[in-house]
């Protein structure tokens, strides 16, 4: 399949509008960690920059953020060498491929959606083959129940990523989940309460559990996210703007 290329030049006035979108987005998140008594510095912001032209990634970085989040490998293999000039760091947020495995390896830094132990056993096989030790991963917890969504059921995740933490190639840092679209304050509660408890539970069974990172929350629920404990929520819209169209 051709790989497909974000085109467009952004205007003074887009890269005015973004950084006064940032700066608001910033100070929301700090506000609904402060809500439940929590320190907002422990709220981190991934920038989804999915769909956006390349040079986006410019806006994130003088906005000061490290990191941001793609979702198909061939859109982020297109912005590997502004990626390396900007030094952000890179992280698989969508389904992952096993056929996908090769390269994802290679070009991120993070993979927060393993939602198979067959996955995992694919990354840290391919991990191994190109001699990479700890790469960092996110185990993907379908807390909603929903059949369009991967991930380790609430029930079965605690034994799940029990077994992807055997994997001598992989470094399991916590885990991640979405909520429907359209769910309303009390489903979103119980979704995102249901993910940590669960992070809970892996901490307190499992030794090589690394859990510090607990990723929840986009851009239409981050609060209900927050005030149930995430430490990482994944904007895009909210954050960036509207989407640039795929040409």
């Amino acid at each position: 399949m051709p790989v497909r290329v974000l085109t467009g030049t952004l205007s003074a006035v887009e890269d005015s509008e973004r950084a006064t979108r940032i700066s608001a987005v910033k100070q929301k998140v700090a506000v609904a960690a402060l809500e439940t008594g929590r320190d907002p510095a422990c709220v981190s912001i991934l920038p989804v920059t999915k769909g956006f032209a390349a040079e986006v990634l410019r806006d994130v970085a003088a906005a000061g953020f490290r990191e941001v989040g793609e979702n198909r490998v061939a859109e982020a293999v297109t912005k590997r060498d502004v990626l390396d000039e900007l030094a952000l760091s890179c992280h698989m947020i969508g389904h992952l491929q096993r056929n996908k495995a090769v390269v994802a390896v290679q070009i991120f830094d993070r993979i927060d959606s393993v939602d198979s132990l067959r996955l995992a056993r694919r990354l840290d096989a391919v991990a191994a083959e190109v001699d990479r030790t700890d790469l960092a991963v996110l185990v993907q917890v379908n807390a909603s129940g929903e059949s369009s969504k991967g991930g380790f059921p609430v029930s079965e995740a605690v034994e799940g990523v029990a077994r992807i933490c055997v994997l001598t190639r992989l470094n399991v840092q916590g885990l991640m989940t979405m909520a429907p679209i359209d769910a309303d304050e009390r489903t979103l509660h119980g979704i995102f309460g249901r993910t940590r408890r669960c992070l809970e539970e892996c901490r307190r069974q499992i030794s090589r559990f690394e859990g510090t990172v607990l990723s929840m929350g986009m851009s239409g629920d981050f609060e209900i996210a927050i005030a149930e404990g995430a430490t990482q929520v994944r904007l895009g819209t909210a954050l960036l703007g509207e989407r640039e169209r795929w040409t």
